[in-house]
């Protein structure tokens, strides 16, 4: 089951948000070789996405997202979806995380 997480972006702006995966006892979770996909959408149905480059740490745990500021541009005071999408080195997809994405509109590009 995903953890529900909502992110808040600044339009414009380059945005980053690390998630760590941990075990039962609070350890980092090995994720070495597996890669993740992860994607900003107005609605679950909407045919236009916006995509976040995934980063995963290897046996940190660490799964970075991350959204350049040419993109966020795009991105209006919508409320939006996100999930990211983990696959493990024997081909296993997990939803790791999920929730609602908000921008902050800019003034300044």
């Amino acid at each position: 089951m995903a953890v529900k997480t909502n992110l808040l972006l600044n339009q414009y702006a380059d945005f980053v948000y690390n998630i760590y995966l941990v075990d039962v006892y609070n350890n980092p979770f090995d994720i070495t070789g597996y890669t993740g996909t992860s994607k900003v959408r107005q609605s679950y149905t909407s045919n236009i996405a916006y995509p976040f480059t995934v980063v995963t740490g290897g046996n940190t745990g660490l799964i970075t997202l991350s959204m350049n500021a040419a993109i966020t541009g795009y991105l209006n005071d919508t409320r939006y979806v996100y999930d990211l999408l983990l696959t493990s080195n024997t081909g296993t997809v997990s939803r790791i995380v999920e929730g609602i994405v908000s921008v902050d509109l800019g003034v300044t590009y």
